[in-house]
């Protein structure tokens, strides 16, 4: 069955430690990970490799909610997170893998993502925006120092 793969390029203000935290940490990922015109909700999220997640994601003109999850395959603390998503649809079949790396430069951390396995029916560029729309909200979220009173 053919897939589509997508890759993403970002530098971010923050540290790795601080983004790699967002990724797992199931508060944040239900208020940056939805694109713009979605809500999310974590059901689930065990972050240790072979623990897995589930969340699902609502549109909120409409209502409708696809929910998805997956394992964790590999967890290097600031460095590499790389997991598997499985849509609960049947119209949208296969596996998806995502793999994100981080790395130290000089102005914050440099953020590699590539999604693999993504159903055919599902148009890349639908990906790229979603994406670009969810990391929009990831750098909101990472990148704000808000000092304690």
């Amino acid at each position: 069955m053919p897939t589509h793969t997508v890759r993403l390029h970002r530098v971010l203000r923050a540290t790795p430690e601080r983004i790699y935290r967002a990724f797992l940490d199931a508060e944040a990922l239900a208020k940056w990970l939805p694109p713009h015109g979605f809500t999310g909700r974590v059901h689930h999220l065990e972050a240790k490799v072979g623990g897995t997640y589930r969340m699902s994601f609502t549109n909120f003109t409409t209502g409708h909610s696809h929910t998805f999850g997956g394992r964790y395959l590999e967890l290097v603390p600031g460095a590499c997170i790389r997991h598997t998503d499985t849509f609960d649809d049947p119209n949208l079949p296969g596996e998806m893998q995502t793999t994100v790396s981080l790395k130290v430069v000089s102005c914050g951390t440099e953020m590699d993502i590539v999604q693999e396995g993504i159903p055919e029916v599902i148009p890349p560029e639908a990906c790229y925006l979603g994406w670009q729309e969810s990391l929009t909200l990831l750098a909101q979220l990472v990148e704000a120092e808000i000092p304690e009173p």
